[in-house]
C-alpha cells in the first residue's frame, strides 16, 4: 500500500483475508511478513489459507503459538511468513527471542488494539519505515476516541473503508434480510420485573441523593459512574460505592430477567447469597428480595424460547447459529432445542472448561454437517471460518455496535442470509438495539470523513461529528 500504514474496514466476508494475502505475496519480497491474530483457531485457520493459496511450505509458512519451546520458536521466526497469536509475538519480542524488523504486519481484528492489549506493544516495538502496517477488521468502533486509538496504537496513516451499499462493492456482497420478532414478558416475569424495578428505584433515589445519578438505560455511563464516585476525595465515597454496588446488582437480575430467563437469575441470586460483601448483605435482607427469590424459584423458560423453537423450525435444513450473550442460558438453549429433536450444539470459550481441541472439533464437525445449529457465545462472533451458515438468530440484541456487525457478519457470506433478532418489548433488549444502532451509523459517519485523510505530525486528524 503506497499511502503507507493502513486501517481497512470492510463487511465480514467481503475479502479482508484476501487482501492479507496479497499484501503477504509482495511484501515476503522484503522480508519476514507477520499475520497476527486474536485467537489461536483462528490463526490456525489463516496459516492454512496462507499456504494454500500461496502455495508456501510449512517451512515458508509458519504457525507460532505459546506451545512450542522459546528455541524452537526462534528457529521458526526465520521463516518468510508467520501466522500468530500476538501474546506470543509481545513476549517473544520483549525476550530477544525475535527482533521486530518484519516487511509487513497484519493486524487482524485490528479494533482490538486498545489499552494494553498485545497489538499495541508489537506496533510500538515494530513499527519504522521498512515496515508495513495494516489493520483489518469489519468494525473498529462507533466512538471517534476509540476509532482514533487504534489508529495511534498502530501508528496508522490512512483508512480505506467500504460499505455494502458502495457502488464497488454491492455486486459482490450476498445480501441480508433482517427480521425482529418481537417477544412479550408473560405475568410471572412480570411480578419479578416489578420487584426489581421498586428496588432499582430506591436504591438509584439513594445514589442521586448523594449526588450521583445514575444512567439506569445507558449500561455504559453507568459502569463509568463507579470511575466517578472513586475519584470524588469526600468521606461520602464509600457509602456512594455501597449504594452503586447493590444497584449494580439490581441492573444485573433486570438484565438476565428480561433478556435471558429465570435460570439465569436463579443462578446469580445464588451466587448473592454467598457473597460476604456489604452490597450483597443489604440486598438480601431487602424484602422484596426474598419476594423475587420466591418467584424465580418456579420453572418458567422466558417467553423467547418457544419463539426460538419456532424459529429453528421454520428454518429445518439449514445450518444457524445462536447467539447468546450468558454462558448458563448456552447450555440451557442447548438442553431445550435438543429435548425438542433439534441437532444443536453448544461453542463457548475456554473458561468453561472447553480445550482448543474441543472448539476445533467443534467446528469441524458443524462445518461437516454432522449437527445444524450451532448455540455460541461471544467466541463465535469473531473471525469464524463457517462460510455455510444460512441464518444468525440473535437471542438478544447486544449494545456494542462492534458485536453486533461481527454476530450479522456470520451470515451472507457465500449466499444469502439471513437474519433474525429476537427482542422483548419495553425491555432492555429495545434499549441495546438502539444503542448499537446509532452507534454503528456514528461509526460509519466518523470512517467516511476519515476516508483518504493522512495525519499530519504523526496525529490522525478526525472530523468531529459530534
Amino acid at each position: 500500500m503506497e499511502k503507507g500504514n493502513t486501517l481497512v474496514v470492510l463487511p465480514t466476508g467481503l475479502g479482508k483475508t484476501l487482501i492479507a494475502l496479497m499484501l503477504i505475496k509482495e511484501r515476503m519480497k522484503k522480508g519476514r511478513c507477520l499475520f497476527l491474530t486474536p485467537t489461536k483457531p483462528l490463526a490456525k485457520q489463516h496459516h492454512e489459507s496462507v499456504k494454500d493459496t500461496l502455495q508456501l511450505t510449512d517451512e515458508n509458512a509458519v504457525l507460532v503459538t505459546g506451545e512450542f519451546p522459546p528455541q524452537k520458536r526462534k528457529e521458526m521466526y526465520s521463516s518468510d511468513v508467520i501466522i500468530a497469536t500476538p501474546q506470543t509475538v509481545r513476549n517473544d519480542i520483549k525476550n530477544k527471542v525475535t527482533k521486530p524488523d518484519f516487511s509487513l504486519v497484519i493486524f487482524d481484528e485490528c479494533h482490538r488494539a486498545v489499552g494494553d492489549y498485545a497489538y499495541t506493544k508489537i506496533a510500538e516495538k515494530a513499527k519504522g519505515e521498512n515496515t508495513l502496517f495494516v489493520g483489518l477488521t469489519a468494525s473498529p468502533g462507533g466512538k471517534k476516541a476509540r476509532i482514533k486509538e487504534v489508529m495511534k496504537a498502530l501508528d496508522m496513516e490512512h483508512v480505506e473503508v467500504r460499505g455494502q451499499e458502495d457502488e464497488d462493492v454491492s455486486k459482490y456482497v450476498q445480501k441480508s434480510s433482517v427480521t425482529w420478532v418481537p417477544v412479550m414478558l408473560s405475568p410471572h416475569f412480570k411480578k419479578i420485573k416489578k420487584e426489581l424495578e421498586k428496588l432499582t428505584s430506591k436504591y438509584a433515589k439513594r445514589l442521586a441523593g448523594m449526588g450521583f445519578r445514575a444512567p439506569l438505560k445507558h449500561k455504559g455511563r453507568f459502569m463509568a459512574l463507579r470511575e466517578k464516585i472513586l475519584k470524588l476525595k469526600h468521606n461520602i465515597k464509600y457509602p456512594a460505592l455501597v449504594q452503586y454496588s447493590v444497584l449494580l446488582h439490581l441492573l444485573h437480575m433486570s438484565e438476565l430477567l428480561e433478556t435471558q430467563g429465570i435460570y439465569p437469575l436463579r443462578d446469580y441470586i445464588a451466587k448473592l447469597e454467598g457473597k460476604t460483601t456489604k452490597s450483597a448483605r443489604i440486598l438480601a435482607g431487602e424484602p422484596p428480595f426474598a419476594e423475587i427469590k420466591r418467584l424465580s424459584q418456579e420453572d418458567k423458560d422466558h417467553p423467547k424460547m418457544p419463539v426460538l423453537l419456532k424459529k429453528v423450525k421454520e428454518l429445518k435444513g439449514k445450518k444457524l447459529i445462536v447467539f447468546v450473550q450468558y454462558r448458563s442460558q448456552i447450555s440451557r438453549i442447548e438442553s431445550f432445542l435438543q429435548e425438542h429433536g433439534i441437532a444443536a450444539r453448544k461453542f463457548m470459550g475456554k473458561r468453561e472448561g472447553v480445550t482448543r481441541k474441543d472448539q476445533e472439533e467443534t467446528i469441524q464437525d458443524f462445518r461437516d454437517e454432522k449437527f445444524d445449529l450451532l448455540v455460541a457465545s461471544s467466541i463465535g462472533e469473531e473471525g469464524l471460518d463457517i462460510p455455510a451458515v444460512d441464518a444468525v438468530i440473535f437471542y438478544e440484541p447486544v449494545p456494542s455496535e462492534i458485536r453486533t456487525i461481527q454476530r450479522r457478519g456470520r451470515a451472507a457470506r457465500m449466499k444469502k442470509g439471513e437474519i433474525i433478532v429476537l427482542m422483548t418489548k419495553g425491555t432492555r433488549d429495545e434499549y441495546y438495539y438502539y444503542a448499537s444502532s446509532s452507534k454503528e451509523k456514528k461509526m460509519k459517519s466518523i470512517l467516511t470523513g476519515m476516508k483518504g485523510k493522512k495525519k499530519p505530525s504523526g496525529q490522525t486528524k478526525i472530523k468531529d461529528f459530534t
